[in-house]
């Protein structure tokens, strides 16, 4: 499909203050003034940083100042996809270099953390008092045994005490995981199971949408299947006054272990040393647990807060970011640069849909990440936030999780703030960062993201692997990142890795995303080229929906998509199979989707449930999600299925006949 079409409207441009401001132009100079490199604008400085590979990333170290020893010698010792060698003599911590802020005079006694509740109160959190909370914590853990390589897992809303648990768990070199809440006990076990976690931090519940969800129950289920937890710490936000005895488990108190303040130690480890790990959606069964180390992200937490987004000292980052998705891992990158943060662990629309707006001005922040959904929800809402707020700090925001409509696009400007920085970003959790979006340095076009991000060698590939220009094609990277994963968890001979990434052109990266190469060098991202469910903007497993229905007795087998629609929107149905002489009621729908909240969580929750009479299988019996996604997309059948590959190729009719029945309407 070719897109070539007219350059779009300019939606916004720097000015030239802006642009030589901007942390970039200075990291420009610098790398002028240090090394000789020319660098006159963006696109000279990107070409540098995918061409000089070893030399960009260095020049990033030096710039930012990342804290290490060993950093002698290049920083890509040895090119390959996968098991690119970053600094093999290097050791360092990311804690460190986060907390390296609280040593600086200007910064230690100014908030490093916001915390928001619904209500509106406000709990900052100094730099220098974050240092203390988490030295105390790390002090704990090591005092329960806690070592190099050993796992912390959390089950936390987005709170400051997760922040805190993450940064004392690097210090340590324990490697850091982290669910939200509102996941399943089961869903979560899916999970954590396969870390064998020494350490459970939970929580006794938490408020969203002005209703309290107790989880003292769920933290019980979860302990009890994880045979190698040997210490619970429990954070209390629905009754800090809950006595021990109410609890029903032994644990430790985190106020209690946080209340005296401790200067922080660090364990310098080597670059690849595991950090965290990050949970793919589930699509295809067990999660898989992505391994990202403390040197590759702690670059690309630099280069991409600092850089791409210009944050630093000053600034304010707000996100309302679920803690099992990976956008609230940013949170952690921004204060890598300098930046401050605000924790909020509430509903985004509780008591208006403009609700985040309210925050952002309470707050003052100078940046608002978001999920393109929430703002086309606050559109369609008809609200107006930049005459109902004060957003005169709001400086930029950033859309991910799915592509932004040009007509909301629009109306950030008209009823946001016309002079904002509107970009949006395409990554993954896969890297914990992002492949293409935002600069300082260009104009934004409407609908389009600016620019590849600096050090990611990206572009647009046809089937054949040739690079395309003004057509659909998948995306590709040529060239290793320094947060491409260290491996996944489990994954002994790398198999399941190379597999995911690199089977489709060997030794260069397949996202997964549909995209298109404009003319002029932006992009359009069209969404998912695989079966990925993407509920606003948080990404979803569909094996965890069919682990729920496998509960409802009456289902015999189920298969679900998600279809991106024009306008913005998004359609999740579920289709069903069910077992012989049953027939799909009112009151099994219900039972159904009440299963499937309970199970998993509310966004798991499908759009429809329908009924099909046989659900199609390949050979080896796997369910065939993306072929199915594609005719719902308006794909010819012929293009998308092979029905020499099912075991029952006539049961695809019926699948046809609804996919034509669904772009009817719409």
């Amino acid at each position: 499909m070719n897109t070539a079409a007219a350059r779009p409207p300019v939606t916004w441009r720097p000015t030239p203050e802006q642009a030589a401001g901007s942390r970039l132009a200075d990291f420009m100079r610098w790398a002028g003034d240090r090394h000789g490199v020319c660098l006159a604008d963006y696109r000279e400085v990107w070409t540098w940083s995918v061409t000089e590979l070893s030399d960009f990333w260095d020049t990033v170290r030096e710039y930012f100042g990342i804290l290490g020893d060993g950093f002698d010698g290049p920083a890509l010792a040895e090119e390959k996809m996968p098991g690119a060698v970053w600094y093999p003599r290097a050791r360092l911590n990311f804690a460190e270099n986060v907390l390296r802020h609280a040593l600086d005079p200007d910064l230690a006694d100014t908030p490093a953390i916001v915390d928001v509740d619904e209500d509106g109160s406000r709990r900052d959190i100094t730099w220098t008092q974050l240092s203390g909370r988490v030295g105390a914590l790390a002090r704990h853990l090591r005092d329960v045994g806690v070592q190099p390589g050993d796992r912390v897992a959390a089950v936390l809303p987005n709170i400051p005490e997760a922040i805190v648990g993450l940064l004392a768990s690097a210090s340590i070199g324990a490697v850091w995981t982290i669910n939200s809440p509102d996941l399943s006990a089961q869903a979560t076990l899916d999970r954590l199971v396969q870390l064998e976690p020494t350490v459970l931090i939970g929580t006794d519940g938490y408020r969203f949408n002005g209703k309290d969800y107790p989880r003292l129950h769920q933290l019980a289920e979860i302990r009890a299947g994880l045979p190698t937890l040997k210490h619970t710490i429990l954070v209390k936000k629905l009754d800090p006054e809950l006595l021990s005895e109410r609890v029903g488990f032994g644990h430790q108190d985190s106020a209690a272990i946080t209340a005296d303040a401790v200067d922080p130690a660090f364990t310098r480890l080597p670059f690849d040393h595991p950090l965290w790990v990050l949970f793919s959606s589930g699509t295809t069964g067990t999660p898989k647990g992505i391994v990202h180390g403390h040197g590759g992200m702690a670059l690309e937490a630099s280069k991409g807060c600092g850089l791409n987004q210009d944050m630093g000292p000053g600034d304010l980052y707000y996100v309302a970011a679920n803690t099992s998705w990976m956008v609230w891992n940013t949170l952690v990158n921004n204060l890598m640069v300098g930046a401050s943060v605000v924790t909020y662990p509430g509903s985004p629309t509780y008591g208006r849909k403009d609700h985040q707006f309210e925050i952002l001005a309470s707050t003052g922040a100078t940046m608002f990440a978001t999920g393109a959904a929430y703002l086309t929800l606050a559109q369609n809402a008809g609200v107006h936030p930049g005459r109902d707020c004060d957003l005169s700090t709001l400086r930029s925001i950033l859309s991910t999780g799915s592509p932004l409509p040009e007509s909301t696009w629009k109306w950030v400007h008209d009823e946001v703030k016309r002079d904002v920085h509107l970009g949006s970003d395409t990554g993954g959790t896969d890297i914990c960062s992002g492949f293409i979006g935002s600069n300082p340095l260009e104009p934004v076009y409407l609908g389009h993201l600016q620019a590849p991000l600096l050090g990611v060698a990206v572009s647009a590939r046809d089937e054949s692997g040739t690079a395309v220009v003004g057509e659909v094609g998948e995306l590709v990277v040529s060239r290793p990142m320094p947060s491409m994963p260290v491996s996944f968890w489990g994954d002994a001979d790398g198999s399941r890795y190379r597999g995911s990434y690199f089977e489709t052109f060997p030794g260069e990266w397949t996202q997964g995303d549909w995209i298109t190469e404009t003319d002029e060098g932006g992009f359009v991202v069209h969404g998912r080229s695989d079966a990925t469910l993407n509920r606003q903007g948080v990404r979803l497993g569909s094996a965890d929906i069919y682990a729920a229905v496998q509960h409802v007795p009456e289902v015999a087998d189920s298969l679900v998509i998600g279809v991106e629609e024009a306008g913005g929107g998004y359609y999740m149905p579920l289709f069903v199979v069910l077992q012989e002489g049953q027939q799909l009621t009112e009151g099994l729908t219900e039972r159904i989707t009440n299963t499937i909240r309970e199970r998993t969580s509310a966004r798991h929750v499908p759009d429809a449930v329908i009924q099909a009479p046989e659900m199609p299988v390949t050979h080896a019996g796997k369910k065939i999600e993306i072929p199915i996604k594609r005719l719902f997309l308006g794909h010819a059948p012929e293009d998308v299925l092979n029905r020499g590959s099912l075991a029952n190729p006539g049961s695809v009719d019926w699948f046809l006949a609804a996919a034509r029945a669904h772009r009817n309407r719409t």
